[in-house]
């Protein structure tokens, strides 16, 4: 399936289903993805997360329902996943900005979040350098977290932070970022902070290694101030690179990151010429 079509079967997907249980796996096989590939790709291009999108197309959905229709606001809530008044209560005046019974009485405007529709713009003009890398297994050894998907984007940040705070004995340096999602039966994934595995060396408590399987890579270079220079290219991967790719599809659940030590830069990670790759798992059409 081509990586445009796939995305937009998903929302089609989601849109049918939208009062129904919507597990991430099952909407990342309308995409022929892994739910990882699936939601880093949509949140590049759409710019929120799929659950973001799927709570606030509930939250529209309920809104017109409320004012539309003569339901009882906790037949309401349960239609659109949510347990109990108090919590529908709670999500939809963050929404909204006003509660569901000021809707109501009062007839207090609401929020309206439309469909999504995908539109892709393929601008020319713009060179991704990259290349194809075949690569044997490799062991990584680092610290290890797993993280919800919805969560991420705050979470891991502060896990570098929490690592590489002042004055703190570094075991890692953290060459590498790596995202690992083998089960896509899970809401989580694994994500590493890690550098080369060397076996003569003894493994700090609550360090682990993991093996990186032999792949075909996709190795991107991103060259400028962090993490600026790293978020557009990862965006143009997504938006540019791979609706155009004739040859190459996504082959599995691991995503790399790998930096420059910033001690060879004048400005480290924030210097002009400041050098890292993104690695993607890849496997021909």
């Amino acid at each position: 399936m081509e990586w445009i079509e796939g995305i937009g079967e998903a929302i089609r997907y989601i849109e049918k289903n939208i009062t129904e249980e919507l597990p991430i796996e099952e909407i990342a096989k309308r995409a022929a993805l892994s739910p990882f590939y699936f939601q880093k790709g949509f949140a590049m291009l759409c710019g929120f997360t799929v659950g973001e999108y799927i709570r606030r197309r509930r939250l529209t959905l309920a809104g017109s329902e409320l004012v539309s229709t003569d339901k009882k606001i906790i037949d309401i809530a349960l239609e659109y996943g949510y347990g109990s008044p108090d919590s529908f209560t709670k999500a939809f005046t963050r929404f909204h900005g006003v509660t569901p019974t000021a809707v109501r009485k009062d007839g207090a405007m609401i929020r309206s979040f439309a469909p999504l529709k995908i539109k892709f713009t393929l601008e020319g003009g713009y060179v991704m350098d990259y290349k194809i890398v075949e690569k044997d297994s490799f062991t990584v050894m680092g610290v290890s977290r797993t993280f919800k998907y919805d969560q991420a984007n705050a979470g891991i940040p502060k896990f570098w932070s929490e690592l590489h705070q002042p004055g703190k004995e570094r075991a890692v340096c953290g060459m590498y970022g790596v995202c690992i999602d083998e089960d896509t039966d899970s809401d989580e994934f694994e994500y590493m902070i890690a550098d080369n595995y060397n076996p003569a060396a003894e493994i700090t408590e609550g360090f682990v290694t993991k093996v990186i399987p032999a792949h075909t890579w996709a190795v991107f270079a991103c060259k400028g101030a962090m993490p600026q220079s790293i978020q557009d290219v990862n965006k143009k991967i997504f938006s540019e690179w791979l609706p155009n790719c004739k040859d190459y599809e996504i082959a599995a659940g691991y995503n790399i990151e790998m930096y420059s030590d910033p001690a060879e830069y004048p400005k480290g990670t924030q210097d002009e010429n400041y050098y890292s790759e993104i690695w993607i798992p890849v496997k021909k059409k």
